[in-house]
């Protein structure tokens, strides 16, 4: 029993971190057969945790791509979300939006403070981005970093751990893009091009060197 938990929990964090997977592809990356990852998908299906869609091959029979549900998203880390928007909600109703946005940019620089004490010793840019990678996964939001054929990079979160309350209050999503471009500097250009609350199944942040980002308009 304990050996097919720990299988459905890497085929959990695959679909998480990787996204929509067939049965196949599973196996492969888990030195499983293909049926015993069938086995599991149709349990965690069951539990209402994954579901697919049908993609159509130009030879063969349709393969079924498997992904995570909404409900799958309680099973990762969530900051006390439920605190989190009672807390947000209750500054707004106590102190008006000009209180809360107050608060957010309080919390901002708090970040910026402590973020920058810790990539202090990254060299340029790019190592930056991958310090800020490392230490946002410390924090819950399953990040990584990847070098892009263009010279630009980018900037992923798998996981979002305080989902709840940036879906109660937009400013946080801002004021995080607001954090990156401040660590990063303005020799860089970065956009957020994937985004969880627009149901997409991470956020990512496309960054580029400011001259690259120029030749490319």
């Amino acid at each position: 029993m304990e050996g097919q938990q720990r299988s459905k929990n890497q085929i959990l964090y695959l679909l998480k971190t990787q996204g929509a997977k067939s049965a196949i592809a599973l196996a492969e990356e888990l030195h499983l057969s293909p049926m015993a990852v069938r086995q599991h998908l149709q349990a965690l299906q069951a539990e209402g945790l994954v579901s697919y869609l049908e993609e159509k091959r130009p030879l063969g029979r349709p393969v079924k791509l498997w992904r995570l549900t909404d409900r799958a998203a309680a099973i990762f880390p969530d900051s006390h979300a439920d605190l989190m928007v009672d807390l947000l909600q209750s500054v707004e109703a106590v102190f008006g939006a000009p209180g809360l946005e107050k608060l957010i940019a309080e919390r901002s620089q708090r970040q910026i403070q402590a973020y920058t004490e810790k990539i202090s010793d990254a060299e340029d840019w790019r190592s930056r981005v991958y310090a800020i990678a490392r230490l946002r996964t410390r924090e819950g939001y399953m990040a990584e970093a990847i070098e892009l054929p263009d010279h630009g990079m980018l900037l992923i979160e798998n996981h979002c751990p305080i989902r709840a309350a940036a879906a109660s209050c937009g400013l946080l999503c801002k004021a995080e893009l607001e954090v990156f471009k401040t660590l990063l500097g303005s020799r860089v250009k970065i956009e957020r091009v994937e985004h969880i609350l627009a149901s997409d199944r991470r956020c990512a942040y496309l960054i580029f060197p400011v001259e690259t980002a120029v030749n490319q308009c």
